[in-house]
């Protein structure tokens, strides 16, 4: 390799194929068959990778059990030479101890980068048919019960699509958490994205939890679930009663606006209700 082909030094952050082969970016293809040295999560499947585009670069393992080892190593080698980082599929830094390396590149000055690709988030999203406008990645629940209760309650709230990467054998219980904790809305449940045995199945997270409950998959599972279903508007009766229960202990204007809040609804129509209430019980 003359210097007119080397990388410049620093880190790049390479996305691969979350599945199918084909996926790899012709970029992607040449810095990973130009970089020095590949970081990878484990070096029997990046090296099928390798093979796929004629490349034999050293690779180093970086993952979650070694990465505070090894950061120092590949911080140095960025001084004069270009690091490759790559997860076992996707893109890095999603549900792996990247961001550290990247965080810690910037902060001595090193060249950083990214050649975008495959998320296996992503493309489960699309294929859910579920609203995009509004999405939040959750990673993976907690594997102990009461964590993973905790958890999902807090995210019940949040006005936005769900994805969650989880693996077969603790599919249906999570399934199942999910429906108790959630509520039975709208989900699908995706596995082997892009490849041979792609699979996507859609339906209400009680269903889904029944139909995985005596059946576990294979390969790799991404969970979506639709947001909360807005909450059905206030009647009038339900107006009433707030305004009543207010009124007894508030002003007209003060318990207008206590109401109208809690409820929803246009503040002058509930001050307007709240006058006829309390000429009524005059």
């Amino acid at each position: 390799m003359t210097d007119k082909d080397k990388l410049r030094p620093g880190l790049y952050i390479v996305a691969t194929p979350i599945g199918n082969l084909g996926e790899l970016s012709p970029r992607a293809a040449d810095i990973l068959s130009r970089a020095d040295v590949i970081a990878v999560e484990d070096s029997r499947v990046t090296a099928t990778l390798l093979r796929h585009i004629g490349a034999r670069q050293p690779m180093i393992a970086y993952h979650d059990h070694n990465a505070d080892r090894v950061r120092p190593d590949l911080l140095a080698r960025m001084g004069s030479e270009a690091v490759a980082l790559v997860s076992d599929a996707g893109t890095p830094l999603i549900s792996d101890p990247g961001y550290k390396l990247v965080r810690d590149a910037r902060a001595d000055g090193h060249y950083v980068t990214t050649i975008s690709g495959p998320c296996a988030a992503i493309a489960a999203l699309t294929l859910a048919g579920l609203p995009t406008d509004r999405f939040m990645f959750a990673g993976f629940l907690p594997s102990k019960s009461a964590a993973r209760t905790a958890e999902i309650t807090e995210l019940a709230a949040i006005g936005a699509t769900l994805i969650f990467y989880e693996s077969p054998h603790r599919l249906a219980a999570t399934l199942k958490a999910l429906a108790e904790g959630m509520g039975n809305r709208e989900a699908a449940v995706t596995r082997e994205l892009t490849k041979k045995f792609e699979e996507v199945v859609t339906g209400r997270l009680d269903d889904l939890a029944a139909r995985y409950a005596d059946e576990q998959p294979r390969g790799e599972i991404v969970i979506v679930v639709a947001p909360p279903e807005p909450p059905a508007p206030a009647s009038a009766q339900d107006l009433d009663t707030a305004l009543a229960a207010a009124l007894a202990t508030m002003r007209v204007k003060d318990a207008a606006a206590d109401v109208a809040e809690r409820l929803g609804l246009p503040r002058k129509q509930v001050y307007a209700r709240a006058l006829q209430l309390r000429e009524d019980g005059d």
